[in-house]
């Protein structure tokens, strides 16, 4: 019986997830968007773990495509805002905070990770330290003189 309840658990946790981003763009406010965007991305790495820890290569590949695609979502979203992160910078280090925690999470799966499976997340752990380091950036930037 538990047999057949974990793998129809993840196929659920899978699909609530992709509804989920569906959620989060239909959200108007560009700064909430971002934030709801990476909740999401931590709920579909969690889900990426399970996969990978039930040894299922598919629901793992959409889950991670998930996380990127959500990552990316809140950084377009903050760039959406029009605001200067140097004045305005409590969303812009919030999301490089959250992305910060999702760096961490990514390389722990990775290293949770058979040699030959790795392929499979590094993409996403370079595409997440790219927006990271646009992120800390943009906040640690320095402030021009008028």
């Amino acid at each position: 019986m538990s047999g057949l309840l974990i793998p129809a658990l993840t196929v659920w946790l899978a699909a609530a997830i992709g509804a989920d981003l569906a959620s989060v763009l239909a959200e108007r406010n560009p700064e909430r968007r971002a934030r709801k965007a990476l909740d999401n991305a931590a709920l579909a790495l969690k889900a990426a773990r399970q996969a990978y820890l039930q040894g299922e290569t598919s629901a793992l590949r959409s889950a991670l495509d998930e996380v990127r695609e959500s990552v990316e979502v809140a950084y377009r979203s903050l760039k959406e805002t029009g605001r200067d992160p140097l004045r305005h910078p409590r969303p812009f280090k919030d999301a490089e905070i959250k992305t910060r925690d999702l760096l961490k999470r990514i390389s722990h799966l990775r290293d949770e990770m058979a040699y030959q499976d790795r392929e499979l997340i590094e993409p996403l752990l370079d595409r997440v330290a790219q927006i990271h380091e646009d992120l800390l950036l943009s906040v640690m930037g320095k402030k021009s003189r008028r």
